[in-house]
């Protein structure tokens, strides 16, 4: 099969499965029900109250793209998307956005994201029990809790950091069972197509990856 084939045709399958699974499987509002119970994994697991879900990037590399290819490359030197992602407590991945380069920090990228937007009108309307965990690359916002920067060893702050760590590592978890469940996203590979391309590809992944947990696919 010529090149030129495989490529219309896998382009084909990735829109057709974006449109269709993406929006079915990946969704940032939450029953009440799974609000609650977010609410309450979080609280045991950080002491942190209102919170239902974590952000955090993570890069996925890709091949040196053939035009703009700085706003690819980053700081550790290689090329890459740095893939915005939102995780509940259940492991599910609730908002993808890999429309970035890696050389975009994540402050950046969340900034420009629709997900701000969504969480800030959640508590603009007064559902202060609807909040995210972030690491310190993230602005601090009443909905958006991050560590304490420079916290003293033993002190209160310190404390608190330790409490959010805890209960922000299952963003981490996600990013580990997503990258074992699709080893094309895992750090030792790359993406060997153009960053439009890959954008589909990570976002029909992470679409997968939900679709696994509603079933009890294991890894």
């Amino acid at each position: 099969m010529a090149q030129s084939t495989f490529s219309t045709m896998l382009t084909k399958v990735l829109n057709s499965m974006e449109r269709k699974l993406c929006s079915k499987y990946i969704m940032l509002d939450m029953s009440e029900a799974d609000a609650e119970a977010a609410n309450q994994y979080f609280n045991e697991k950080s002491g942190i109250s209102g919170v239902v879900m974590c952000a955090d990037g993570t890069h996925i590399r890709i091949k040196r793209p053939n035009t703009n290819e700085h706003f690819y490359y980053n700081r550790k030197g290689v090329f890459s998307i740095n893939a915005l992602m939102i995780c509940d407590h259940q492991q599910r991945i609730r908002f993808v956005n890999a429309k970035y380069g890696g050389a975009k920090h994540d402050a950046h990228v969340w900034n420009r994201s629709p997900a701000r937007s969504f969480f800030a009108a959640k508590h603009r309307n007064g559902n202060t029990a609807f909040k995210l965990l972030g690491d310190s690359a993230y602005p601090r916002e009443d909905w958006l809790l991050i560590p304490v920067r420079d916290a003293n060893p033993s002190s209160a702050d310190a404390q608190y950091n330790e409490r959010h760590t805890a209960g922000r590592i299952i963003i981490e978890r996600t990013f580990g069972v997503l990258k074992s469940r699709f080893r094309c996203l895992a750090g030792t590979r790359e993406l060997q197509y153009a960053p439009s391309k890959c954008v589909k590809i990570i976002n029909v992944c992470c679409a997968l990856h939900n679709m696994c947990i509603e079933h009890g696919i294991n890894s």
